[in-house]
C-alpha cells in the first residue's frame, strides 16, 4: 500500500505512553509527509529501512528552543505538533520517542531503551542520557544522535557499513555498545541496556539536559541534518557542510542571515531572539 492512500487516524486517548494534550488528532500520513516518505508502509526490514532514512534526511536534530527558553515536555501531542506541524527538529527524546509512535502504529514492535553517551575522555555518562528504538527484538533504530548511522542496526551482523562509516553493536556485560570507526580505530558512541522503558521515565534526564549548565545541549547551539552525500550543520554561528570528501565552513554574520540559512537549509523557522543562537 502507498503512504499516499493511507489514512489512519489515532487519537491520543488511544496511546497508551501518551497525556492528554490539546492536539486530539494525529496522523500516520501527515508523519510521511513530513519526512517526505511515499514508499510501502508495513512492518517490514524494507520498510523501516526507507523510514529511518527518509527522516534523517528531513529532520535536523536541534537544540535550539533549549536556548531560546523554551520548555520540552515529553508529551507526544505537544512532540508530533512541533516536529510535524511546524516542521520542527529535536534531540533524542523527541525524535526518537515520535518515530517510536509512528512505527508501533504502523505495526512493529518497539521498545525504547536507555543509553548513556560516551564522552571525549572514553567514560559514559549518566543513564537515561540518551535513548534509542529496538524495533522487532534484532534491529536498533535511532534517529535522534545526530551524526550517526542512517539505516538501522542489526543484532549479530558484526561490521556495518553505512554512508556515515563503520557501525557495530557489541555485547558488554549486561550492556551493549554502539562502536563507530571513522578510519582511526573503534570507539563507543554509547552503551545501552534492553530493559523497555516507558516515556516518562526520561522526564528527568530531559530536565536536566535542558538546565543544567553540565549538559551540552546548554552550552552549545546545533542544528543538523544528514544528506544523501554528507551533512550540512549549523553550530555555534558557523555553517558546516561536507558533501564526500570536500568540506566547507563559513561564519553566519547577524540574525536575518541565520533565520535565512535555517529556513532553507532544514526548514526550520523560529521566534524569539535569535541573537542567542550565536
Amino acid at each position: 500500500m502507498k503512504a499516499a492512500n493511507l489514512r489512519h487516524a489515532v487519537y491520543l486517548s488511544h496511546c497508551p505512553f501518551t497525556i492528554h494534550h490539546s492536539l486530539n488528532l494525529m496522523t500516520i500520513d501527515a508523519y510521511l509527509k513530513r519526512i517526505r516518505y511515499d514508499g510501502p508502509v508495513g512492518p517490514t526490514r524494507e520498510v523501516l529501512k526507507g523510514l529511518h532514512r527518509a527522516q534523517m534526511f528531513s529532520v535536523p536534530f536541534e537544540n535550539l528552543d533549549i536556548l531560546l527558553g523554551v520548555p520540552i515536555e515529553l508529551n507526544l501531542g505537544k512532540l508530533y505538533e512541533k516536529v510535524v506541524e511546524n516542521r520542527r527538529g529535536g534531540f533524542c527524546y523527541e525524535l526518537n520517542g515520535l518515530f517510536g509512535w509512528l512505527l508501533k502504529e504502523i505495526g512493529f514492535e518497539i521498545e525504547m531503551l536507555e543509553a548513556r553517551v560516551f564522552g571525549e575522555e572514553g567514560e559514559p555518562g549518566p543513564h537515561f542520557d540518551h535513548m534509542l528504538l529496538r524495533v522487532g527484538g534484532d534491529q536498533i533504530a535511532d534517529v535522534g544522535f545526530g551524526d550517526s548511522f542512517t539505516e538501522p542496526m542489526q543484532f549479530g551482523y558484526g561490521e556495518q557499513k553505512q554512508q556515515t562509516g563503520l557501525f557495530k553493536l557489541v555485547e558488554n556485560g549486561e550492556r551493549w555498545e554502539l562502536r563507530r570507526n571513522n578510519g582511526d580505530g573503534w570507539k563507543p558512541q554509547y552503551d545501552f541496556s534492553l530493559v523497555s522503558r516507558d516515556l516518562d521515565e526520561y522526564e528527568p534526564m530531559c530536565r536536566h539536559q535542558q538546565t543544567s549548565p553540565d549538559s551540552i545541549f546548554t552550552k552549545k547551539k546545533v542544528c543538523s541534518l544528514a544528506t544523501p552525500n554528507g551533512r550540512i550543520t549549523y553550530a555555534n554561528g558557523r555553517l558546516i557542510e561536507t558533501d564526500g570528501a570536500s568540506k566547507s565552513e563559513r561564519m553566519i554574520g547577524n540574525k536575518a542571515e541565520l533565520e535565512g540559512v535555517l529556513e532553507e537549509n532544514f526548514g526550520v523557522v523560529l521566534e524569539g531572539d535569535l541573537g542567542k543562537l550565536f
